[in-house]
């Protein structure tokens, strides 16, 4: 496989992740670990992330319970939580944080929809800005001599075919958070 090809699709790969990165803080009405990936705690002066420094679990559909490693920072961890962009209303008894998630409204669900189309959207076209450049670089390599006219055309199909695998990979992954925003 050509250098070009290989460059572009570790970026198509990037892109990829980006999007799932996206997609796992987005909230939807059932209770996950993954929408605490982002939140960091105040932790003897540094800002770890809340995994490290708490075990969190899920044993109801709609609830997260978040045990600290440390008692002493059960406040921090609380404080982190509303200042999130969660909008989540953590509940500590001294020992642990409960959190229950509550079901979202058809409106909310909707805006969440939305939010996560324009976020895959954004995806297509960044997978498509990196097709156009793996095609200027094609280009410049048989402008170069480096490349026969032939091998152009044969990189530049092999590079149409991944936009298009990526393409479809973006829709999917849409698809599939879409179902989980709008189950109740």
């Amino acid at each position: 496989m050509h250098s070009a090809i290989s460059s572009a699709e570790d970026r198509m790969k990037k892109s990829l992740e980006n999007l799932k990165d996206g997609f796992s803080s987005l909230r939807t009405g059932r209770a996950s670990a993954s929408l605490f990936d982002k939140i960091r705690v105040d932790y003897y002066g540094k800002k770890s992330p809340l995994t490290q420094v708490a075990k969190i679990s899920i044993p109801e559909a709609r609830l997260i319970v978040i045990q600290p490693w440390d008692k002493g920072l059960i406040g921090e961890i609380e404080k982190a939580i509303r200042s999130s962009e969660l909008s989540l209303n953590p509940a500590n008894d001294g020992k642990v944080i409960r959190i229950n998630i509550p079901p979202l409204t058809e409106q909310r669900r909707k805006e969440l929809a939305k939010v996560a189309r324009n976020q895959a959207e954004q995806s297509r076209v960044a997978v498509r800005n990196i097709r156009r450049d793996g095609n200027d670089e094609l280009k410049k390599l048989l402008k170069d001599g480096d490349l026969t006219e032939d091998e152009e055309s044969k990189a530049s199909g092999e590079l149409q075919k991944l936009t298009d695998s990526y393409i479809a990979k973006i829709n999917q992954i849409l698809e599939e958070k879409d179902t989980e925003i709008m189950e109740e």
